[in-house]
């Protein structure tokens, strides 16, 4: 039976996180894992092709190329992983997996409803964490807490702490003492300039509003 895909955070969740936060007043913070998916334990046997350049440590069998005078590995030679790379179907799996019990060790209960979401409740606060592959948005009503859970992943995985949180799945964030303010400025100019149109012109073309329809 294939195991299904790693959950990523929802939009729903996102804005009902932000929304509790603003009228709450809670912390928010963000964190990022550095190479993230090599951080999964490969529980199938997996084999590749020696990357071009690579020299073990050891005895090593190798062949002389009639061409130069370098020596090589013979074409045959592979190496097992014992630990998750990019590039693999399984790495995204492997890498959500190693999150959630670095999560669960801390006391964190994984969401029902959405599977990305782990919370935590105890008599000293309450702790929200939501993850989007290696971006993690935490936030809650004790500053303590937070930068426990902070510690505890820093022990796991090698993380940036990327303090209040600015920017979240396209969301820009803006916090003030009226709220939480969200755009997406950013992620409209980004598509702009991916597409070559940062410094087109806006034209205003009238149209009769049911010709569209007359040709669907």
């Amino acid at each position: 039976m294939k195991k299904p895909s790693p959950p990523v955070a929802k939009m729903t969740t996102v804005r009902s996180i932000l929304a509790v936060t603003a009228i709450k007043r809670w912390h928010l913070c963000q964190m990022d894992v550095t190479n993230a998916f090599l951080h999964g334990d490969v529980e199938e046997e997996v084999y590749m092709k020696l990357p071009q350049g690579y020299r073990g440590e050891g005895e090593l069998i190798l062949y002389a190329n009639k061409s130069s005078s370098m020596a090589y590995f013979p074409p045959q030679t592979v190496c097992k992983l014992h630990k998750s790379l990019y590039g693999l179907k399984q790495a995204p799996r492997q890498w959500f997996s190693k999150l959630s019990s670095s999560l669960l060790s801390f006391g964190l209960h994984l969401s029902k409803v959405d599977y990305s979401l782990f919370t935590k409740n105890t008599t000293t606060g309450y702790i929200v964490v939501l993850v989007y592959v290696d971006d993690m948005l935490i936030t809650g009503d004790n500053l303590q807490l937070i930068n426990q859970i902070k510690d505890h992943l820093q022990k796991w995985f090698q993380t940036k702490d990327l303090g209040d949180l600015r920017y979240f799945l396209g969301l820009e964030i803006t916090r003030s003492k009226q709220g939480i303010y969200i755009s997406q400025r950013k992620y409209v100019m980004d598509l702009f300039k991916d597409t070559g149109m940062l410094t087109s012109k806006p034209v205003y073309l009238p149209m009769d509003l049911n010709t569209c329809q007359r040709y669907w």
